[in-house]
């Protein structure tokens, strides 16, 4: 048997860039990787310099005719815009082009729908791009013809552009109601933890920084890891043991990227409050990016639109062996920084060590001989805690050790 590959569609980047400074060039070479993720190849660039976007149809008429000479030129079959287009751009463009045209959005969302496995991603997704239709059902119509599938048309089973408005919002009920439920077990399994004492520490990052490397490193968890944009999308938690011996859950979150879909922020809320409630941040850095305080930048402000604040950051400068190493890196905005290589493992030993000091912050320490009767109490000294010392004596048994101050005030009277 002879597997016949699908042809890779032929695609075209624009952008404009307003202004001089800008990083236009950094995000398409992001867009040239989106499309490489979903499946596609790029085949050319167009960057219009202009003041602002035209209203119309995203780029002028100039650089329209440009396009379509290189479009002819290339045998291109689509085109993807690095902004979100408005309803009326996209119908103009299409129109103008006779091709099939898509946004940075459409793109992110199409990638996302691809690789969403549990039932939660896949209602996620689904639920972002029905959004998105439903604001572009008229604009996006006339480019429905010249879909034909492919690229920007996966997700929602056989729910095409043409389902009408109520048809669509019946359907954005549906799923809302089903997200909530599965957000109610997220909460419950989210107040499980809170109240079994085990710390958290959710692991954020730019997309393809490493986090899910990290996480097997660390755990053996065998999430996917793959270097492409937003190789996974689920969240997975697993029990970390510390030296000490006190156990830590670690959760990998879905990766950021520049103008993430407003609509996939808000469908995947209860996968990034992960973050939200975890006790500390693990901030992953592609440190071999030579964008790495955009990306740095991007990461805190989606944070920041969450409402993440006060918690302690660690931020690991992963990929040490591939980074430049005459770079300056710091991040003032962390509490630690460290350098490490997920892949290979070094700089892992000092991320336990800075962990457990982080915690210790947050903890009691006692001094405390239990009576040969209470030996269970160490137990859960030895569980929740950080247990230092435990020294058999003739009156009982005599303890060192740290305990998380919500753990203490729950049990002190009992001490």
């Amino acid at each position: 048997m002879f597997e016949i590959e699908e042809p890779k569609e032929k695609l075209i980047l624009v952008a404009v860039s307003e202004r001089d400074d800008d990083d236009t060039q950094e995000s398409l070479d992001e867009l040239e990787e989106l499309v490489s993720t979903a499946g596609g190849i790029t085949v050319g660039r167009i960057v219009q310099n202009r003041e602002r976007i035209h209203p119309r149809s995203y780029i002028g008429k100039g650089k329209i005719e440009e396009l379509i000479e290189l479009i002819d030129e290339q045998k291109a079959t689509g085109i993807v815009c690095d902004d979100e287009l408005t309803p009326a751009q996209m119908r103009n463009l299409t129109n103008d082009l006779d091709i099939k045209v898509m946004d940075r959005t459409v793109l992110i969302l199409d990638i996302f729908a691809n690789r969403a496995t549990t039932k939660e991603g896949k209602i996620q997704v689904e639920l972002a791009q029905l959004k998105h239709r439903l604001t572009h059902l008229v604009g996006m119509r006339d480019s429905l013809s010249r879909l034909g599938g492919g690229i920007g048309t996966r997700g929602p089973g056989e729910m095409k552009l043409e389902t009408d408005r109520r048809h669509i919002r019946n359907r954005i009920s549906v799923l809302k109601q089903e997200l909530e439920q599965v957000k109610q077990t997220r909460d419950t399994l989210r107040e499980s933890r809170s109240k079994s004492n085990i710390p958290v520490a959710a692991i954020v990052g730019y997309t393809n920084a490493g986090k899910s490397t990290l996480l097997n490193t660390l755990t053996d968890a065998g999430v996917l890891e793959e270097n492409k944009l937003f190789a996974t999308l689920d969240p997975t938690t697993r029990k970390l043991e510390l030296p000490s011996g006190q156990q830590l859950l670690l959760t990998d979150t879905v990766g950021f990227i520049r103008k993430l879909p407003h609509n996939l922020v808000e469908s995947f809320q209860s996968t990034l409050e992960e973050a939200k409630y975890a006790d500390i941040i693990l901030h992953v850095v592609d440190s071999s990016n030579p964008d790495v305080y955009k990306q740095m930048h991007i990461v805190y402000e989606t944070l920041k639109s969450l409402g993440i604040k006060d918690k302690p950051i660690i931020t690991l400068f992963n990929k040490d062996d591939l980074r430049d190493k005459d770079a300056i890196l710091k991040d003032v905005k962390a509490d630690y920084t460290l350098k490490i290589s997920a892949k290979h493992g070094t700089g892992l030993d000092e991320l336990l060590e800075v962990l457990e000091d982080v915690l210790r912050e947050n903890k009691v320490y006692i001094e405390k001989v239990f009576s040969f009767n209470e030996a269970g109490k160490i137990q859960t000294i030895r569980k929740y805690g950080e247990l230092l010392l435990e020294e058999y004596q003739a009156e009982g048994i005599f303890v060192k050790a740290y305990l998380p101050k919500d753990l203490y005030e729950k049990i002190k009277h009992q001490l």
